[in-house]
């Protein structure tokens, strides 16, 4: 909670027009940490005008001048990138759509034949592209599914919900009731996307043999091993 809290008050610091060196400073703060968190908070052109009139930020001003041209000409590599390898990837087809879900169950669902099929994740658009494929690739209606979310216990348990509800477009009748541990954020090095962590699971023997067996088809099509 601290660390969070640090974050933003450098935040603010930044909006205010303050350079890397004043908010480490204050903050008692690395460049690195603060490199991280204020990445997309360049100082504006009025703000660097400003500096350029106090003879003792020459240095500095030179400075956040690099930094922002080196912070423009990443976003534009980044922009690049991403639209080139959109070109190059999408659309897939229904198969290739099919086996992305495959290789996504295959690092974070639940294992087990006897178990139902349910997969857990934090990150937001990977629970709605597996709700995605379950329900657009694998046909399952989505008035068959349930969500089940684990937050902390200084997490708003009600907004929480909310927003997995409206991110899933779930009505709330078919959450079960949220697990909440006992213990809080404070101190964890990997805080997620703080809406805690979403599971959508079905109860399907004959799919779930279907999911896990085509894994095991690929994993073995590279062993050239046949298990049944």
């Amino acid at each position: 909670m601290a660390r969070i809290k640090d974050k933003e008050k450098a935040i603010k610091l930044r909006n205010s027009g303050r350079t890397y060196s004043e908010i480490k400073e204050t903050l008692k703060i690395p460049k690195s940490t603060l490199s991280s968190w204020l990445s997309k908070y360049p100082l504006s052109k009025k703000q660097l005008r400003n500096l350029e009139k106090n003879i003792k930020y020459k240095k500095v001003l030179a400075i956040e001048k690099t930094r922002i041209t080196k912070f423009k000409k990443r976003r534009l590599r980044l922009e690049k990138t991403y639209h080139d390898e959109r070109k190059k990837l999408v659309p897939l087809t229904d198969r290739e759509l099919y086996l992305c879900g495959l290789f996504l169950y295959w690092g974070e669902g639940l294992k087990g034949l006897r178990n139902r099929i349910s997969l857990n994740n934090t990150d937001p658009d990977v629970v709605k592209f597996y709700l995605f494929w379950l329900t657009k690739i694998l046909k399952i209606p989505k008035s068959k599914l349930k969500v089940f979310i684990h937050l902390y216990k200084d997490m708003n348990i009600n907004k929480s919900l909310n927003y997995w509800s409206k991110e899933l477009q779930l009505p709330r009748s078919q959450f079960m009731k949220p697990y909440v541990k006992e213990s809080t954020r404070k101190g964890l090095t990997q805080k997620g996307f703080g809406h805690g962590t979403c599971g959508i699971y079905i109860s399907d023997v004959l799919l779930k043999e279907k999911i896990l067996l085509g894994i095991d088809a690929i994993a073995d099509s590279h062993t050239k091993k046949v298990r049944i």
